[in-house]
């Protein structure tokens, strides 16, 4: 691996608009600066953290100024979905958080943009980065991150955090339909199953790509990154790939309990032809007979007779009886 010299950032100017600017030695020691002070100087092995709002004037000028135009328009820019690009011996990756607390329904578009290079990452995000690392008393414990890569395993694992009770919560919801169709509930499960697949949908397109971003950014030729920091990050793809798997195999769940909807539904319209059809075949000689003895023409039989009606009626019932027994014999009933 080809080793490039790690950038002095101390002689930079002051970093205006940052929301945090924290220097790690590389060896889990992490010793933060004060907003709007120069970055010290990064030691042998380490590397500067520094993360903005994006939105913020202030930070879009510091970052035109350290980046360029060009870079600082990437970082700046709208996504919705992960991604990692690699330019020249820099990267820039960007990950989709879900909220905390947010439903499977809204998980929201808060975006982190990490730009890597030598001795440096820049994150441009809403989020208090140093918050979600959990890295705000790193400088005691000495359990920072130890690379840029780390750094980006360690983000990837915090969004499948937010991302696994969300799952849960949709393998419950599938559970209970499961329920509502043993016992014949049916009414609402269909609604409740179209609105649980399109959250599925809508996880796994937040999910593949932040797997395909790590495998990226792994595969990617970068001199900064070690064997070690490739297997970090290949765990961390692996990680989100069973979550994606997750929601593939509650997908693959979803469309079971669908055709479940859909027989049940099929086997209760046969249940309502059939009961159709035993009528008719019970009514069709009966309509046929009192239609002949209906006609209005002479010689029809017993017309004359006072209890020609009664007998006419209790032929019938006899009719009825003889079918209704063959039906049964025959298991059409």
């Amino acid at each position: 691996m080809v080793s490039i010299p790690t950038p002095d950032f101390s002689a930079r100017k002051s970093v205006s608009g940052v929301g945090a600017a924290l220097i790690l030695d590389g060896k889990g020691g992490i010793v933060a600066q004060e907003p709007g002070a120069p970055l010290a100087e990064t030691p042998p092995g380490g590397f500067a953290i520094v993360a903005g709002n994006a939105r913020t004037p202030d930070f879009k000028v510091w970052l035109r100024n350290e980046l360029g135009e060009f870079h600082a328009g990437l970082l700046s820019a709208p996504s919705s979905r992960a991604r990692c690009t690699v330019l020249d011996h820099q990267a820039l990756l960007m990950f989709r958080v879900v909220r905390p607390g947010a439903a499977p329904e809204d998980v929201g578009r808060q975006i982190i943009t990490l730009w890597l290079e030598a001795g440096r990452v820049v994150i441009a995000s809403e989020i208090n980065i140093v918050e979600l690392l959990g890295i705000g008393s790193a400088e005691t414990s000495r359990h920072a991150p130890v690379s840029p890569a780390d750094l980006v395993a360690r983000l990837s694992l915090k969004v499948t955090d937010r991302l696994e009770p969300l799952i849960e919560v949709l393998g419950d919801r599938l559970d209970e339909i499961e329920e509502t169709l043993i016992t014949h509930r049916t009414e609402h499960a269909q609604d409740r199953l179209e609105q649980l697949r399109r959250t599925l949908i809508n996880l796994r397109r937040l999910v593949w790509p932040q797997r395909d971003a790590l495998s990226a950014l792994e595969m990617a030729d970068l001199p900064f990154l070690s064997d070690r920091d490739r297997q970090r990050l290949r765990e961390s793809a692996m990680r989100t790939a069973r979550l994606g798997d997750e929601l593939q195999s509650l997908s693959e769940r979803a469309v079971l309990v669908h055709e479940e909807i859909i027989d049940e539904r099929s086997e209760q319209m046969n249940h309502t032809m059939l009961l159709l059809a035993a009528v008719t075949v019970v009514f069709s000689p009966l309509t046929l007979i009192t239609g002949l003895l209906g006609m209005n023409v002479a010689g029809i039989p017993f017309a004359d007779s006072a209890g020609a009606f009664w007998l006419v009626c209790a032929g019938l019932v006899a009719v009825v009886g003889g079918i209704i027994w063959w039906m049964r014999r025959r298991h059409l009933l």
